[in-house]
């Protein structure tokens, strides 16, 4: 052989050389800017995402818009790795998804990224980010309250939300507000204006400020129109807001709802009795067997309940809302249909409508067989 193909092939061989150190030294060179690898992943996965990581290392470093603003980011329950890199890459906040991916999997952060919503800013890198996902307390929670639930329930409802709120606590302000509406009658709780609807609340809020959040919603819902809606049936703001709550939790569909008031507000004109079955399930209380604040069906003894909130006993209206309303069944005491109907009964067909009759004899003759 000659000297100079002797030199050529050594030269090419230093060089493959040379290369397969390099690459045999990926994972360390990875482990040292990243941080030690999942001690899960294969050999060959420990190459193959050590070279990715290293050739886009800037989609880990840089951050994809330096002056972007933060925002809120939400990772749902049972939502894939997979998926979450790709939101965060579509709404601004990484470079790459799939380097993002390949991060996660390398550190094993892949199986601990935590559901929940999440203040992220495109001014981080994705490392910062990933890392922000670990958190299984972010700053803020999202809360719920159903339409139709009384304050019990809402109270029930603390103890898995995420915020810190003694369920007494909050009964305790919810009973005594401190800040009342201007048509607030004195001396009554708030049963009835902790607005339903979800809610963006800090991790820290407490008692006081939860029902100041749910009042206030109440106050933005309710607008001029819907006042002078409710008023223009001949009726008070209070008892607006309590024959909403009993609309409410009769109406199973909510455009039902413009139908039953029409009854309520029929029987109202002419002095007749509410005769309303959530009144008396207000009344009762929570029902220890049945596991619910909502006593169903009602037996003849329940309707003697002796309670100002009986409708079946007393004429006008009870107390208090019985329930807290949602904005639709609020416009429904103040736009509700046009009918001639007193009466009204569930259907025989399981749908949650109702039949409705004008006579108390056609109420009987809608009866199930």
């Amino acid at each position: 052989m000659k000297p100079r193909s002797s030199c050529l092939l050594l030269v090419l061989f230093l060089i493959f050389a040379s290369l397969l150190a390099v690459l045999a030294s990926m994972p360390t060179l990875a482990a040292h800017s990243f941080g030690p690898a999942n001690p899960s992943l294969s050999s060959w996965q420990r190459f193959e995402y050590s070279f990715s990581l290293i050739w886009n290392s800037d989609d880990l470093t840089i951050p994809r818009n330096p002056n972007g603003a933060e925002l809120i980011f939400v990772i749902e329950p049972g939502e894939t790795i997979s998926a979450i890199a790709s939101n965060l890459q579509s709404v601004g906040l990484i470079r790459s998804a799939s380097i993002f991916r390949i991060y996660l999997v390398w550190m094993g952060l892949d199986t601990s990224v935590q559901a929940g919503n999440y203040k992220l800013s495109p001014a981080n890198s994705a490392i910062a980010i990933a890392r922000q996902l670990q958190d299984a307390t972010p700053s803020e929670i999202v809360f719920g309250v159903l339409p139709g639930w009384r304050m019990e329930e809402i109270a029930a409802a603390l103890p898995s939300s995420g915020l810190n709120i003694d369920l007494e606590a909050f009964l305790s302000v919810a009973r005594s507000p401190s800040t009342p509406l201007d048509f607030w009658p004195g001396g009554v709780s708030a049963e009835g204006f902790l607005s339903p609807g979800t809610f963006t609340l800090p991790r820290s809020t407490n008692a006081e400020q939860l029902v100041s959040v749910l009042l206030q919603r109440f106050i933005s819902n309710l607008t001029p129109e819907l006042r002078d809606g409710i008023m223009s049936q001949g009726l008070t703001l209070y008892q607006g807001v309590i024959l909403a709550s009993i609309i409410q939790r009769e109406a199973i569909h909510e455009d039902e709802q413009p139908l039953i008031a029409s009854v309520f507000l029929n029987r109202i004109a002419i002095g007749m009795k509410l005769d309303s079955d959530p009144t008396v399930q207000y009344a009762l209380g929570y029902n220890v067997a049945q596991g619910t604040w909502w006593t169903n069906p009602l037996t003849l003894d329940d309707l003697q309940v002796q309670s100002p909130y009986n409708t079946y006993l007393n004429t006008g209206f009870p107390p208090t809302p019985i329930c807290n309303p949602s904005e639709a069944a609020l416009l429904a005491v103040a736009q509700p249909a046009q009918t001639p109907y007193y009466y009204f009964r569930a259907r025989c067909d399981g749908s949650g409508y109702h039949a409705f009759a004008k006579t108390f004899e056609e109420q009987v003759q809608n009866a199930c067989p």
